[in-house]
Parts: C-alpha cells; structure tokens; sequence
C-alpha cells in the first residue's frame, strides 16, 4: 500500500506545484509539456517492447508499460518548470537538463526504483537512458521553439522589410486583384 501511495504522490504532486505560476506561463509551456508526455509514451513503449526496463508497481492497469507517475507527473511537470526557469536562456537549459538526467539516470532509476521494488533497468545501461532522455531535450526545445513562433500574437511579427524580412499577414489573406 505504501508504494501505491507513493507512485500517487508523484503523479498528483508535481502538478500541485503550478499553482506557483501565473495563468499565462503555464499556458506558453503547456503545449510543450503535452508533447513531452507523448515522446515518454512512446518512449515506454518502445522500452516495453525491447524489454529496456521492467515496472513491478504500477497504479494502472497499464502501468506494467508506462510508468504513469513518471511519465505523466514527475517528467512531464519538470519539464515545465525547466523551461519556465530557463526560457530563452539554451546554455542554462542544458546544464540543467544535463544534471536533472543525471539524478534521474545514475541515482532515481537506478537505484531508488529497484530499492523500493518499482521497476529496475532490463537491456539498457543507465549510461544508455541518460543519453536518450538527453536527446529527447533537445527535441522539446526544438518544439518548443517552433510553437512558439507559431503562436506569436500578429503585432510581434514584422512586415516584410521592417526588420529581418519576416512577412507579416495583416487581417485576412486574400487574392490580389488582378491588374488591367
């Protein structure tokens, strides 16, 4: 019973935690946040199928493939946080991605884990996993900057030839009239 509660408590806990942020930062990096839990989805899949990981203690009845306290709590929140505190700052995110995937890799996953009895490393070395959760940061962050751009309010964007040869589309795109 008492690791059940646990697994609770590190889905349901780390999403208490927005409550610290304002509406609007939790909206900017929400999106990104939603396509890590996708990339951890597949990424448990895929472990699942290669057999890189077994999950003992589970609080779903498919938790046996993706540890849903890990992927949809811990993982997914921190990786808000981490961007609320590094926004716009690369060299900052990455050496913070670089030591929270350490902690995570060498020390969480294993060693915490299999002493508790919730899961413990198959085919995969936690060398191997720091290196894929590290790759998998550098995917976010492109996202991340992608959407960004895509969901930038009209006035930040530029006319062509104001500044950079950035196209502004004002109000609503149509056809030119043809000249006579």
């Amino acid at each position: 019973m008492g690791i059940k509660m646990l697994l609770w408590l590190l889905l349901v806990l780390p999403w208490v935690t927005l409550v610290f942020l304002d509406k609007d930062t939790v909206k900017r990096y929400m999106p990104v946040t939603i396509f890590t839990c996708l990339l951890m989805t597949i990424i448990f899949q895929i472990a699942y199928t290669f057999k890189w990981w077994t999950i003992y203690q589970y609080i779903v009845p498919w938790g046996y493939m993706i540890d849903v306290s890990f992927a949809y709590g811990i993982f997914a929140v921190r990786t808000l946080w981490i961007f609320h505190l590094t926004s716009h700052k690369f060299c900052l995110y990455v050496i913070t991605n670089v030591v929270i995937d350490a902690f995570f890799a060498f020390i969480a996953l294993a060693i915490m884990l299999p002493s508790f009895g919730i899961g413990a490393y198959n085919l995969l070395q936690p060398w191997q996993y720091f290196l894929v959760i590290f790759a998998l940061f550098f995917i976010i962050y492109g996202f991340h900057i992608w959407q960004q751009g895509i969901f930038k309010a009209p006035e930040e964007r530029h006319t062509e030839g104001e500044s950079g040869g950035e196209l502004k589309i004002r109000g609503s795109i149509r056809p030119r009239a043809k000249a006579r």
